[in-house]
């Protein structure tokens, strides 16, 4: 394949001088919206759990919230595509104040008997419009995909997107402790107000900021708002990144197991919300661990290659930390599961931004939102009422126990340990299956030509090569290398 097959970017806007700088700035706005945004969603999943104790109403929740991130992702990532930067970013983080205001004047107009009626509308109206404000601030992370490659050289985008991961990580910290502490102490309301008073700073905060991007880049032919076709065409062009966005769809089915039963299994381990919401911001420094290796070392050459190696670690995890009913173990599986997540994905950021050109990028990363976060609610659906009406209860009888207590050991929520286990198991012969593909070997290819790419024009232009910086980007006989495999 020659160097003009995978190099599609010769339109592409080079880094203004001072763009990382700029970078780190819109990075910082976007994590207060960010911790603020999962800040009012923890909330009200352990809200929801500590009123009803229902399985299935968490999962539903995180299900619904993943549904509406697939539905706008693709209508998300033709916006980014469409308008300046800075634009998408201020429009999202104000429609998601709008909306969380609007989820406090329902709280105080609607009695919390009938708010928290989960056969009643009134609840479900509740938790779709907080979730809607959840979901807008996705629009943001779009843009901020695409504002790495506007503003980060190529051979330092793995390091950006670590960044990325580790400012997620703190916000997770974050919002881990305020949440449980929010809801056990102050209630559901002060958690609300605290919300819409800390996106209006953060929108205070974005006003003043300025994203240098020389030229507001149309979509060819002025597609439709949903632009399904120009999506799925940019991922097509890129060989083997549909096979890399199928597998993030696969693995985001698993996903959907933890993101339903994670919080139920924390809280009846460690006892309250409050000592869960404790536990989950001391085990989430593992997301700031990992994404600080990632901004520090990079991903190494093949960035495709490290992301399944860690799948099959995460599904190691995933199947070993809920094997006893222990705190310790799930607070440490749980511990090292995060540090692995950020890697796995600023491998997928850092290929696309290497081989999409950087007028399409909001449309694939909106295409690949769409079938990855899609995933997870089928998941979610199914093994919330799955889980709270067949496999609970089997465990916790004397023919569950009989069958699986060798593994499992005794306890109150070992059905959802069983869970745990099968899922994990998934998740490695899922990854282990990836590496056996041709597509594996055809986008490991790609990747490693337009590295060298950037390596040889940095060079030309007297900048720092691929091989002086953290990223880890192969040589010419490195990537001889990658490509035997």
């Amino acid at each position: 394949m020659s160097a003009a097959a995978v190099d599609p970017h010769a339109a592409d806007p080079e880094p203004p001088p001072g763009g990382q700088r700029t970078f780190l700035h819109v990075l910082v706005n976007t994590a207060i919206a960010n911790v603020t945004t999962s800040f009012l969603w923890f909330a009200l999943t352990f809200w929801v759990y500590l009123e009803t104790r229902s399985v299935l109403a968490t999962g539903v929740i995180g299900g619904a919230y993943m549904l509406l991130v697939a539905v706008f992702s693709m209508f998300f990532g033709t916006v980014v595509d469409r308008f300046r930067k800075h634009r998408v970013m201020v429009t999202a983080t104000t429609g998601t104040f709008v909306l969380f205001a609007l989820t406090g004047l329902i709280y105080l107009s609607v009695p919390n008997a009938v708010l928290l009626d989960v056969t009643g509308p009134w609840f479900w109206v509740f938790s779709l419009v907080m979730l809607a404000g959840a979901v807008v601030e996705q629009l943001r992370g779009i843009a901020l995909s695409t504002t790495v490659s506007l503003l980060v050289p190529g051979p330092k985008r793995a390091n950006a997107n670590g960044l990325v991961g580790t400012v997620q990580g703190l916000g997770f910290l974050v919002t881990s402790v305020f949440s449980g502490l929010a809801i056990g102490y102050l209630g559901m309301g002060w958690s609300i107000a605290i919300a819409v008073v800390f996106v209006g700073l953060s929108l205070a905060h974005l006003l003043t900021l300025r994203i240098p991007e020389p030229v507001i880049v149309h979509t060819e032919g002025q597609p439709g708002w949903v632009d399904i076709r120009g999506g799925f065409a940019a991922v097509m062009a890129a060989p083997g990144l549909f096979a890399l966005v199928l597998f993030t769809t696969l693995n985001n089915l698993v996903g959907g197991v933890y993101m339903a039963l994670t919080d139920p299994y924390g809280i009846e381990v460690f006892g309250t919300a409050q000592a869960w919401g404790i536990a989950l911001a001391v085990v989430s420094t593992g997301f700031m661990i990992g994404g600080g290796l990632v901004a520090k070392f990079g991903l190494g050459r093949n960035p495709i290659r490290t992301m399944l190696l860690l799948c099959c670690l995460i599904g190691v995890l995933g199947a070993t930390f809920a094997l006893r009913e222990s705190w310790l173990l799930y607070g440490l599986g749980l511990w090292a599961f995060f540090m692995v997540m950020p890697a796995v994905e600023a491998a997928e950021q850092t290929v696309i931004q290497r081989v999409v050109p950087f007028r399409q990028q909001g449309r694939v990363f909106g295409f690949a939102m769409t079938f990855e976060a899609a995933s997870a609610p089928i998941t979610a659906f199914l093994i919330a009422p799955i889980a709270e009406f067949w496999i609970i209860p089997y465990m916790d009888s004397a023919a569950g126990q009989d069958r699986w207590g060798w593994l499992l050991g005794t306890g109150d929520v070992r059905g959802i340990g069983l869970v745990f286990v099968w899922t994990g198991v998934v998740s490695i012969l899922l990854a282990l299956g990836a590496f056996a593909t041709r597509a594996y070997r055809m986008l490991s290819t790609q990747y490693l030509e337009a590295a060298k790419n950037d390596e040889e024009a940095a060079k030309d232009e007297g900048g720092p090569s691929a091989d002086s910086t953290t990223d880890g980007t192969a040589s010419d006989d490195t990537a001889t290398d990658d490509r035997a495999l």
